[in-house]
């Protein structure tokens, strides 16, 4: 989805223009593996049961690539799903049109979700779209993109870096927001709070003394230093003994499967701001 921040509230349809604002559109090839791979994982078995599953990459950007990367990453999953691109700046939708083929599309649009008729949404993937905006703004465009979801849907938003090293992700029900996922290359990693500059908007000013997210990030990094010694076993190892030091005081959602991902996920209720 130039970049700009306001508090006003977002606006409505009444204009019939998009609701939102165009983002800067930095894209690159690759750059949300992580978060398109643990979508397929976790997300893959709803897809399959859905008759004609649609996915939305939301605000993909200045080029296609995303868009196109998620039609092939999730097929292997569901071969039936569509992916339909949506961005706010139409110049960005003319240049994908070229890309379209079988089960890969693009439209004008932003956090309406406009698709054909009275379709949802089975995903909705927003990645380094609401970056840009006011914290007070998160809990509206939230709900927006939830009601835009199908029974049984899924909102993943989320920010990750440009070479799609470290991302941290909110998943979302239609119900409201259920986890929060950090992933990286761990061979990159130094220590787990590097992952705090990636929150997303929701949390990203709430890690601060007093906050959950700022004593689960303190518990990160020391779980992660006491489990130095397994790193002569290697990083991935390093980080399955942290997860399981952290799970004896935080809601860990998953387990070793998708620890040696480099993930990590947590209940929503955890993490969530109080201030």
């Amino acid at each position: 989805m130039t970049s700009r921040s306001t508090s006003s509230p977002l606006p409505g349809r009444a204009s019939g223009r998009p609701v939102g604002s165009v983002t800067r559109g930095t894209t690159n090839p690759n750059r949300l593996r992580r978060m398109d791979r643990w979508i397929a994982s976790v997300h893959g078995a709803a897809l399959r049961r859905a008759g004609s599953p649609v996915a939305v990459d939301l605000g993909y950007g200045a080029a296609p690539w995303t868009a196109v990367e998620l039609l092939a990453r999730l097929r292997d999953a569901a071969p039936r799903v569509r992916v339909v691109g949506i961005e706010i700046e139409p110049a960005r939708v003319a240049g994908a049109k070229p890309y379209e083929r079988e089960g890969l599309s693009f439209r004008h649009g932003g956090f309406e979700v406009p698709l054909e008729g009275e379709e949802r949404a089975m995903l909705i993937r927003a990645a380094n779209v609401l970056r840009q905006y006011d914290e007070e703004q998160v809990a509206e465009v939230w709900a927006r993109l939830c009601a835009r979801l199908a029974p049984g849907g899924l909102l993943v938003e989320g920010t990750c870096d440009e070479i799609g090293r470290r991302h941290v992700w909110v998943a979302l029900g239609p119900e409201g927001p259920r986890t929060v996922t950090f992933a990286t290359r761990l061979g990159s990693l130094e220590r787990p709070s590097d992952l705090a500059e990636r929150l997303p908007k929701a949390l990203i000013h709430r890690n601060v003394p007093g906050e959950p997210v700022h004593a689960f990030l303190r518990d990160f990094d020391r779980a992660w230093a006491a489990a130095a010694p397994y790193a002569s076993y290697g990083a991935r190892q390093r980080w399955i003994r942290t997860a399981r030091a952290l799970s004896a005081d935080w809601p860990l959602a998953d387990g070793p499967v998708r620890w040696r991902q480099g993930e990590l996920t947590l209940r929503w209720e955890a993490l969530r701001p109080v201030g």
